[in-house]
């Protein structure tokens, strides 16, 4: 009776295809798989075999492919996502991204900055480059949340420009996000607590309306 054992690479593929296009994994992933020299093995030959892209040391991507252009570069939420899960830890878009995140700027910034309670890490994407930057718990206000970008985003702009993130805010965060953004209100600075109580207690309708 023949063996119905499936490969490691196989294994690791048909996660990858679950997960679709543009997925980024790290070999920690897999580790249900197999043990991580097995793992890394199997990385190793589907990126030769073209299956799997190497984007960084232990980071690779299935990626969407352009008629025209080819590969194209993973969006920048994933990797960050994909390095903190690598961790056990959270990463927060901030600074420019997060602006740009909550519809303040049209502008994409070149450098995706994400704000972690782990470790540092830096990875450069062509022209694009996913920084994350350990911070400390006072700067990272639920993390990982819809809520937490309006905090970063407020934090990137400052107070000359928090009426404007207050007017996109309230039109784009749920209900249950704006409670988040109300409980946590307190763990920021003074100038932004006014602002974000306000949002969390302004309902969309009363913008839209």
């Amino acid at each position: 009776m023949k063996s119905t054992t499936t490969s490691v690479p196989d294994q690791i593929m048909r996660r990858a295809r679950g997960s679709g296009r543009g997925s980024v994994f790290t070999p920690q992933d897999f580790l249900d798989v197999a043990a991580r020299a097995a793992v890394d093995q199997a990385l190793s030959r589907l990126v030769k075999r073209g299956k799997l892209r190497r984007l960084a040391r232990g980071l690779y991507d299935y990626p969407k492919i352009h008629p025209k252009l080819g590969p194209l570069s993973p969006a920048p939420d994933d990797v960050a996502r994909a390095l903190a899960r690598e961790t056990g830890s959270r990463a927060q878009i901030a600074g420019a991204h997060a602006a740009n995140a909550l519809g303040l700027s049209a502008q994409v910034p070149a450098k995706s900055l994400y704000l972690t309670d782990g470790p540092s890490r830096r990875i450069v994407l062509g022209k694009r480059v996913v920084d994350l930057r350990h911070a400390s718990p006072k700067h990272l206000i639920a993390p990982g949340s819809p809520a937490g970008t309006v905090v970063q985003a407020l934090r990137h702009v400052g107070p000359v420009r928090a009426d404007d993130v207050a007017r996109v805010a309230v039109g784009r965060l749920s209900a249950s996000d704006k409670k988040v953004l109300v409980s946590n209100a307190v763990q920021a600075p003074a100038w932004m607590r006014p602002t974000l109580i306000s949002i969390g207690n302004t309902p969309a309708d009363a913008v839209n309306g």
